[in-house]
C-alpha cells in the first residue's frame, strides 16, 4: 500500500470518527433534555406521554370538514385541525399560484398602465406584514351587515358578517374533500404525462368539473337537486356552501400576500428568457399569447419551480396565523389543547411532526416537478 493510500484511509477513518462523535453527542443532548423535562414535569405533578389523546376534550371550536362533537377525544380533534390546515393551505397554494402568475405576467407586460398597476400591487401587499393584513381584513369582514342585510349577487351569492354563501353541489363536506384530492391527483397525472400547458389546463379543468358533476349526481340525497343554492331562512342561510368569515378572511389575506411574492418569482423567471427567442417567435408570426405560452413560460419554468416550491411551503406555514382570529387550524387546536391538558411537549411534537410531514411532502413534489420540467425542456 502506498503512502498516499494510507493517508486517505486515515483521513476517512478520522471523518467517520468525527461524525460518530457528533451523532453520539447529539443523542446524549436529546436524551438529557428529555430526561430533564420529564423530571421537571413529574416534580410539578404533570404526567408525560401520549395517553391523553384518548381523553375527551370537552370544548368546542368553530370549523370542521368532518362531523365533530364536544366530547371528541384529543386525537380526533387534532386530526380535524390537521385537515383544516391542509384545506386552507392547499386552497391558498392554488390561488396564490394562479394570481401570482397573472400578476407576474402583468409585471412583464409592455403596457405601462398594466405594468404599473401590478408593481403597485406587489409593493403594497409584499411589504405589509401578513398578520396585520389578516387582522385588518377580519375587522372589516366582521363589521359587514348581518344575514338579513347581506350583500347579494344575483340572489345566488351572499356576503355577510357570518361568511360567504355560494351555490354548491349537493354533496357532504367529506365528499367535497375527496373531490379536491381527486382533482389534485389528476393535475399531478397530467404533469407526469408532460401534457402542454394550455391543453393540460383545459383537460384538468374539464376533468375536474366532470368528476364533480358525476359524483354529485350519484351521491346527492334522495329528492335533492344537483345544485344547492343558499336561501335566507330566519336569521341564517341554508343550502349551498357557507364559508365562515374566519376561513374567508384567511384565504383572502394569504392569497393577497402570497401572490405578491409569487409574482416576483414569475417576473424573475420571465426576465431570464433570452430576448432572441421572443424575437424569433415574433418573426414567425406568433401572437403575444402564443409567445407567452409556447416560448416564455416553458423556458421560464426551469428557473421558476425551485423558488415557487419555497413559496408553497411558506403558504402552508402561513396558515398558523389563523390563531389570531380564532380559526380552528392545527396550530389553534394545539394551543387550546396545551391550555386544557398541560401536555406541552407532546403537543408541540405533534405540531412540529405534522408540519415536517406536509412541508417535506411539498419539497419532494417540488423536486419531482422540477425534474419533470427539466426533462421536458431538453
Amino acid at each position: 500500500m502506498s503512502k498516499a493510500d494510507e493517508l486517505r484511509r486515515k483521513a476517512k477513518r478520522r471523518k467517520i470518527l468525527i461524525q460518530a462523535g457528533l451523532i453520539g453527542l447529539s443523542v446524549l443532548v436529546i436524551v438529557g433534555a428529555v430526561t430533564t423535562a420529564r423530571t421537571n414535569l413529574e416534580a410539578q405533578g404533570l404526567t408525560s406521554g401520549f395517553g391523553f389523546l384518548d381523553r375527551s376534550t370537552g370544548w368546542d371550536y368553530s370549523f370542521s370538514l368532518v362531523p365533530k362533537d364536544i366530547m371528541d377525544p384529543y386525537a380526533r380533534t387534532l386530526f380535524v385541525g390537521f385537515l383544516n390546515t391542509l384545506f386552507v393551505g392547499f386552497i391558498a397554494i392554488f390561488l396564490t399560484t394562479l394570481f401570482g402568475f397573472i400578476i407576474g405576467t402583468a409585471r412583464d407586460a409592455s403596457n405601462i398602465a398594466i405594468k404599473s398597476a401590478a408593481t403597485v400591487y406587489v409593493q403594497i401587499f409584499r411589504n405589509i406584514p401578513l398578520i396585520l393584513q389578516l387582522v385588518f381584513l377580519y375587522a372589516v369582514l366582521i363589521n359587514l351587515p348581518g344575514p338579513r342585510q347581506a350583500m347579494s349577487m344575483g340572489d345566488t351569492v351572499f356576503l355577510s358578517n357570518r361568511g360567504l354563501m355560494l351555490p354548491g353541489l349537493s354533496v357532504t363536506p367529506g365528499v367535497a374533500v375527496g373531490l379536491l384530492l381527486a382533482s389534485f391527483a389528476l393535475g399531478v397525472f397530467l404533469i407526469w404525462r408532460k401534457m402542454p400547458l394550455f391543453r393540460g389546463l383545459v383537460v384538468w379543468l374539464g376533468g375536474s368539473i366532470l368528476m364533480c358533476l358525476v359524483t354529485a349526481f350519484a351521491m346527492r340525497p334522495e329528492g335533492a337537486s344537483l345544485v344547492s343554492v343558499p336561501a335566507l331562512q330566519g336569521l341564517r342561510f341554508r343550502g349551498g356552501i357557507t364559508i365562515p368569515i374566519e376561513l374567508f378572511g384567511m384565504i383572502i389575506a394569504i392569497t393577497l400576500y402570497g401572490s405578491a411574492y409569487i409574482a416576483e418569482v414569475v417576473r424573475g423567471g420571465l426576465a431570464q428568457v433570452p430576448k432572441g427567442l421572443t424575437e424569433a417567435g415574433q418573426a414567425l408570426g406568433l401572437t403575444t399569447g402564443q409567445i407567452w405560452s409556447r416560448i416564455k413560460i416553458p423556458m421560464a419554468l426551469r428557473s421558476i419551480i425551485p423558488p415557487l416550491g419555497n413559496q408553497w411551503i411558506f403558504m402552508m406555514k402561513a396558515t398558523t396565523i389563523g390563531v389570531a382570529i380564532g380559526f380552528s387550524d392545527l396550530f389553534y387546536i394545539v394551543s387550546i389543547s396545551i391550555t386544557q391538558s398541560g401536555q406541552t411537549l407532546e403537543l408541540i411534537a405533534i405540531l412540529a411532526g405534522a408540519f415536517l410531514l406536509v412541508n417535506g411532502g411539498l419539497a419532494v413534489f417540488t423536486n419531482w416537478l422540477n425534474a419533470r420540467m427539466k426533462l421536458k425542456a431538453h
